[in-house]
């Protein structure tokens, strides 16, 4: 954005219920947070999760805003522009988007929603670009990335603003395509209004953020509607193995292609053999038999996925599956460290029962010697998965140890103990409950014989331990090495 901005261009787009005072010609930002408000900016009030921007109008006003955009005007009004709307949410969208000259109209933007594989896809699809010889730019869990530069992410998907302003610098550096994860979060509150989709890919969906949306059917909701946003040109690529994978499509004006392992779809895939290295996979087609470097039938969902989309995007299927069979697992998702003896453990991400299955499935096929399993339940969440995944965890493992993991403003023991209530009463002997999660990575390790798998689950890519509102320093992988080193030491 330059140091003003044409109001009307901001506007263009909006609907507006109701206009009171003269619009200035020009504003010289656009903000939705009071505290950055300045002499003759627009400020956006929305209604938040934990507070309403309309609170904060008269202080915006005495910061310098000169316009405001609301959903209901104050009882007091001041000498001031202020643009009444509907939905405040959306309106951000689209005027960040015209902010910052609709960058996303300018790139091939694909957007990736559900459950569990968000990450995956859309990172996997940002380095298989590379691969072939394009730039592209990434918005995921983990990081945003521009070309080759890269930054800590600090939202799934971030506010309208930050994401425009991502997109156009992705413009900016000459970048082609570009991939982003789209929350159900993000659905909701508007964050991708005014944004222009290529594709939308659709992976699966299971119980979580319940904490948010309350009921499934919400929660289904928020994900149906990103394809009902999809415009007439754009591609909807969905998993037809999911319960819900065409409930996603029935409203889209894209283009809707399927994908399965199990069933006749515009893109299947067979896996053919499991190896702690990688698999096998056969894409349906001649010269489609390739070997890629990730394990698991729910990977094998997500290279099918990002197949797919390399294919709906104009790739020939040679091309890219030579260039698919050269991706590595994104950090935090199956990370293998290799420790002494032929002991390995696998530090992952996975966070909710089904993610949580889908890795123990996969790991009790590939070891010859025993699981051992360390996995915890973030606070202030969705408590009724909590003690889903003890019981999984019990089931699948020789030994768990359930621990913390990002407590929040509660207390790690009372999200363990309501864990363990999942275990069944005959599998209790073999859990434990360490809320020190080092400790929990070390007695684990330490336990392990020759032969032995440790998962160590929850955190994947993350670095901290949230406890109390304070984030510490804290990474899975390193504690994993430390704990791995000591029992070549010992």
């Amino acid at each position: 954005m330059k140091d003003t901005a044409d109001l009307m261009h901001l506007l263009d787009g909006v609907t507006i219920a109701q206009r009171v005072g003269d619009l200035p010609k020009r504003v010289s930002l656009v903000t939705y947070d009071s505290r950055e408000v300045r002499p003759g900016c627009m400020f956006v009030a929305v209604r938040g999760t934990n507070t309403d921007g309309h609170r904060y109008i008269d202080a915006a006003i005495e910061a310098g805003a000169s316009v405001i955009l609301c959903e209901e005007l104050p009882a007091q009004l001041q000498p001031v522009c202020y643009v009444r709307v509907a939905h405040s949410e959306f309106a951000l969208g689209v005027v960040a988007a015209n902010m910052f000259d609709n960058p996303s109209r300018k790139l091939k933007l694909v957007g990736v929603t559900g459950t569990n594989g968000k990450t995956t896809v859309a990172t996997l699809l940002y380095n298989l670009m590379s691969q072939l010889g394009h730039k592209a730019g990434l918005i995921s869990t983990v990081c945003y990335c521009v070309g080759e530069e890269s930054c800590d992410a600090t939202h799934t998907t971030p506010d309208a603003i930050t994401l425009n302003r991502f997109l156009a610098r992705m413009v900016e550096k000459g970048c082609e395509y570009a991939f982003m994860e789209v929350s159900s979060h993000a659905v909701v509150q508007q964050r991708i209004a005014g944004l222009h989709f290529a594709g939308g890919i659709f992976t699966n969906i299971t119980h979580d953020h319940l904490d948010y949306h309350k009921t499934f059917a919400a929660y289904i909701e928020a994900k149906r509607h990103f394809f009902e946003a999809l415009p007439a040109g754009a591609f909807a690529l969905t998993n037809i193995d999911d319960p819900t994978g065409m409930v996603m499509v029935q409203g889209t004006r894209a283009t809707v292609r399927t994908y399965s392992l199990r069933r006749v779809a515009d893109y299947q895939a067979t896996v053919k053999s499991h190896e702690r290295g990688g698999m096998q996979m056969d894409f349906g087609a001649p010269h489609c038999d390739v070997w890629v470097n990730l394990i698991g039938d729910f990977n094998a969902y997500n290279l099918l996925a990002v197949f797919g989309a390399a294919s709906e995007l104009g790739f020939p299927a040679e091309e890219s599956l030579t260039a698919i069979s050269t991706l590595h697992p994104v950090p935090g998702r199956l990370d293998f460290i290799f420790g002494p003896e032929n002991r390995v453990a696998v530090v992952d991400y996975a966070h909710t029962p089904d993610a949580l299955q889908n890795v123990l499935e996969t790991l009790t096929q590939l070891g010859q010697g025993r699981l051992i399993t360390v996995v915890g339940a973030g606070g202030d969440r969705d408590r009724s998965k909590r003690p889903i995944m003890g019981a999984l965890a019990a089931k699948y493992s020789a030994w768990v140890y359930l621990t913390s993991d990002n407590p929040r403003s509660e207390e790690p023991d009372t999200i363990i103990h309501e864990m363990y209530q999942g275990v069944p009463q005959e599998q209790q002997a073999r859990v434990y409950c360490l809320a020190d999660r080092r400790e929990a990575i070390q007695s684990a390790c330490m336990l392990s014989r020759p032969g032995d798998i440790i998962l160590v689950a929850g955190k994947g890519h993350e670095t901290y331990q949230e406890v109390k509102g304070v984030r510490h320093h804290f990474d899975d992988r390193e504690e994993v090495r430390i704990a791995l080193q000591r029992i070549i030491e010992e």
